[in-house]
């Protein structure tokens, strides 16, 4: 692996919501403290790279916090399965996880067929299929650490990686997940947060054309806190998506130098 530059990890937050009701929590009577110490919307610091992969058409890597992902993208090049002629391309993703990226895995990686399924479609919406026709795009996400939120730093890295390939699309992608935990919302959660959440919401979209490619709701939730969480993601994709744009401009400067 060899990467095109260094980044320093960047950390980016939502905007404060100003509430309408009276705060849940009083100073004294916080019935969660992050395992991490962050506020509840507080997100994890990101390191992006791109150019991790020398192989492929297009590699990023992303580290938010203890987890760690590369995704690499090969193509467009020509699709073996298309029998006949399409207009549009194809697109093909895999998400997998190393031996080592969780204790809850063993010594055996796995592929995560419910991860690849979502990849696929938060990313098909994103990409310019009509402009390689007949053609595949792979794109294949390796998770080498397991910390939490796996799912939207694959998603996030693997946009990344697709403007690294030089794939035209009609926006980066970006997504950001919270946990409701309680009565609390907790932006970004780490993997112990998963495992005790009342309820899981992840949004994927383009943040510069304001579209949403991806909702995921699971759990019980409330209406108020719904549009909480919705807020906070809009907001912290947004800003997740000009640390992307600075990693790229960064790569592109790097390599006219």
């Amino acid at each position: 692996m060899a990467a095109k530059q260094g980044a320093a990890a960047t950390t980016y937050s939502p905007k404060i919501i100003a509430r309408t009701r009276p705060p849940i929590f009083k100073d004294s009577d916080l019935d969660w403290t992050r395992p991490d110490g962050r506020g509840f919307h507080q997100c994890r610091p990101a390191l992006l790279q791109t150019g991790a992969v020398s192989a492929a058409s297009g590699s990023a890597y992303a580290e938010f916090g203890n987890t760690k992902v590369i995704v690499s993208v090969f193509g467009p090049r020509e699709s073996k399965k298309a029998i006949t002629y399409s207009d549009v391309g194809r697109l093909n993703c895999n998400v997998s996880y190393t031996t080592f990226a969780s204790p809850a895995l063993g010594s055996q990686g796995t592929d995560h067929k419910e991860y690849s399924s979502m990849l696929h479609k938060a990313l098909e919406g994103v990409i310019m299929m009509e402009t390689f026709p007949k053609t595949t795009v792979d794109v294949f996400a390796l998770v080498l650490e397991s910390g939490g939120s796996d799912l939207p730093v694959v998603i996030s890295c693997a946009g990344l990686a697709l403007a690294d390939a030089g794939i035209m699309m009609y926006d980066l992608i970006t997504a950001v997940s919270v946990s409701c935990i309680g009565k609390s919302l907790m932006i970004d959660p780490v993997t112990e947060e998963e495992g005790c959440e009342d309820g899981s919401f992840m949004m994927t979209c383009m943040p510069s054309r304001s579209e949403i490619t991806q909702l995921t709701i699971t759990g019980e939730w409330t209406t108020p806190n719904i549009n909480e969480a919705m807020q906070l993601c809009v907001d912290a994709c947004s800003k997740l998506g000009e640390i992307m744009r600075d990693c790229l401009k960064q790569a592109a400067s790097a390599s006219d130098e």
